[in-house]
């Protein structure tokens, strides 16, 4: 108990010496607070004037350093103007760019320290030297000498040298403020007219280069057409047509590709710019075609069928191509489809008026002894002959004249089912050869001379025939002949080879026919042989002048054969016979040739 008091004891003067303790410390920390208030009092001041120093002096330091980026600027929008207004060179193309686009750069986000119109004015100017650039370059391309005409086509290609340094240039000049892109900048619309201008001035340089390129070969053409073959000039005015086409093709990608405008209603306008000189250099060279052809249609009819087909054949391509110049030029004047029509025009004429001039080469034939080729005999197997290398040009205008139109109000001649088969060619190849078949028919009886009359006919007839069935020398002939048009060929043919035979030799085998009434009158067979050398030697006499199938040495040595044959055998047997009746002692009188002989005198008159 005693040790426990103590311990309480012990612990009662410990807790009595840290109360003593606790109140000395407490004592020792207020003393410090006061002393740090007063501190504190003392220092404030100074702490209140020390950081509005320090915020003057950051001030400063902002100030000296906007002042320093501002002079800084300053020097770069200096350079920047320098650079602007001295042009883009070659070398510093970058550069100019660069300076560009600072410029737009600070107009689009409205720097305050920045002169906006002189900004803007800047850029404008810049667009304008860029242009100024561009169309420099451009025009470049679009110069130089063309191949002399007739020396190989050459297409307007723009040069590859010049587009490193085009391609750049049209590439930014496409970044450049517009209206519609940039519709705050403040020379978004001045240089919108620049760049419009600039495409305008593309369209016009690339158009008058191409008509530059073209038109050597199109008055080349021209001034041939009267010396080369109708058909060959038609073909080489197709050939020059799709050149100018595959040039207008290739000029519309060098359009999209180097515009500045890319926009596709700018770029139509400028196609439509671009196609003018082009289209009116066409113009010009088919109008001088078709009033050549109108000067003598008969003369050059295969010139506009040879054309119209070239530009029937690229007609819809033509199409095509006009369908880019844009909506608001679609009632522009369509000069493809013009000259079309004017051609057309001139072909359905053509086919009348060959007829008629067949027609009209009945009225006169020449002298009474003319037994040559008509002039519209030739000329029609000529025409048939050419007919199948433009008989899609044939066909079409045909069918737009309407199927028998072509006989000038005569109509189409009304026939049973068979007569009608075939087709419009076949049909207008029937009229040809009747109308010309009819013609010579006719001119055959007004002449005071048959049997020179019927030579004539058979050399015409023969000639006919020998072209369109038997040898022709087109291999699309035959197509074109229908088995009406054949047989009445035919037809023809055996009537005048039947008239020839008539008038020439049906006198020789009268003259040697014996009379059932004349029993044994030598003087009747004397007078028999008198009268068959005579005519004999008429007839001999007759086709020395008269020149039989001259054009044909096989059928005429076929035609000598036949008449051998209807000659010599019926001569021999009446010879034998008079022999044998001893109707003269001397024979050899009266027979002054052989059979022999008259064999081969006819032989000789039909030699090949």
């Amino acid at each position: 108990m005693d040790d426990e008091t103590a311990e309480i004891e012990l612990l009662q003067q410990n807790l009595n010496k840290t109360r003593q303790l606790s109140k000395r410390m407490t004592t020792i920390l207020d003393s410090f607070d006061t002393r740090l208030a007063k501190l504190e009092k003392s220092i404030y001041p100074l702490y209140n004037r020390t950081q509005v120093l320090s915020r003057r002096r950051n001030n400063i330091d902002q100030t000296l350093a906007r002042i320093e980026d501002l002079a800084h600027n300053q020097d770069d929008i200096a350079a920047d103007e320098s650079l602007i207004l001295r042009g883009p060179q070659s070398n510093q193309i970058g550069a100019y760019k660069d300076a560009l686009e600072r410029l737009n750069t600070s107009i689009a986000f409205n720097a305050s320290d920045l002169d906006l119109a002189k900004a803007a004015r800047l850029v404008e100017t810049g667009a304008k030297k860029l242009t100024q650039l561009y169309t420099k370059v451009v025009a470049e391309g679009s110069s130089g000498i063309t191949p002399a005409p007739g020396s190989g086509f050459m297409m307007s290609s723009f040069p590859s040298s010049l587009l490193p340094t085009l391609s750049p240039v049209v590439t930014f000049l496409r970044t450049l403020p517009l209206p519609a892109t940039h519709p705050s900048h403040p020379a978004a619309l001045s240089i919108f007219g620049t760049l419009k201008e600039a495409q305008k001035g593309y369209a016009d340089m690339r158009g008058n280069w191409s008509v530059k390129c073209l038109e050597g070969q199109g008055k080349r053409l021209v001034a041939r057409a009267e010396s080369v073959d109708p058909l060959a000039t038609g073909r080489e005015f197709r050939e020059w047509v799709e050149l100018m086409l595959g040039t207008v093709e290739e000029e519309y990608k060098l359009l999209k590709e180097l515009c500045p405008l890319s926009n596709p209603v700018m770029v139509s306008g400028a196609f439509g710019t671009l196609l003018v000189p082009i289209l009116q250099l066409f113009n010009q060279i088919l109008t001088q075609l078709i009033t050549l052809i109108k000067k003598s249609l008969h003369k050059y009819n295969f010139l506009a069928l040879s054309a119209y087909e070239g530009l029937l054949s690229l007609n819809q391509h033509w199409e095509e191509v006009l369908a880019r110049r844009g909506p608001d030029r679609a009632a522009e004047k369509n000069e493809i489809k013009d000259g079309l029509t004017s051609l057309r025009a001139l072909c359905l004429r053509s086919f009348p008026e060959f007829l008629a001039d067949i027609k009209m080469g009945a009225m006169a034939r020449g002298s009474d002894t003319s037994t040559k080729l008509m002039d519209f005999t030739t000329s029609a197997v000529s025409y048939i002959e050419r007919i199948p290398e433009v008989l899609s040009a044939v066909e079409s205008a045909l069918l737009a004249l309407g199927d028998g139109n072509w006989k000038m109000g005569e109509g189409v001649k009304v026939g049973n089912k068979n007569e009608e088969e075939g087709n419009i060619v076949e049909h207008f190849m029937h009229d040809v050869v009747t109308t010309v078949v009819s013609s010579l028919t006719t001119l055959s009886k007004t002449q005071r001379r048959p049997p020179f009359n019927s030579v004539f006919l058979l050399n015409n007839i023969s000639y006919l025939r020998q072209h369109f069935l038997v040898q022709p020398r087109n291999e699309g002939v035959p197509a074109m002949i229908s088995p009406r048009t054949a047989e009445a060929l035919n037809s023809a043919y055996r009537t005048a080879k039947a008239g020839y035979f008539d008038l020439n030799f049906s006198p020789l085998m009268q003259a040697i026919t014996d009379d059932p009434k004349d029993k044994s009158n030598k003087a009747a067979a004397k007078e028999k042989f008198t009268r068959f050398f005579d005519l004999f030697d008429e007839v001999v006499e007759r086709h020395k002048f008269a020149q039989v199938l001259d054009e044909d040495p096989k059928g005429r040595a076929e035609l000598g054969d036949e008449i051998v044959m209807l000659i010599v055998p019926s001569f021999q047997r009446f010879v034998q016979k008079q022999k044998d009746k001893e109707f003269s002692k001397n024979p050899q009188k009266y027979i002054k040739r052989t059979p022999e002989d008259v064999e081969a005198q006819i032989r000789t008159l039909f030699k090949r």
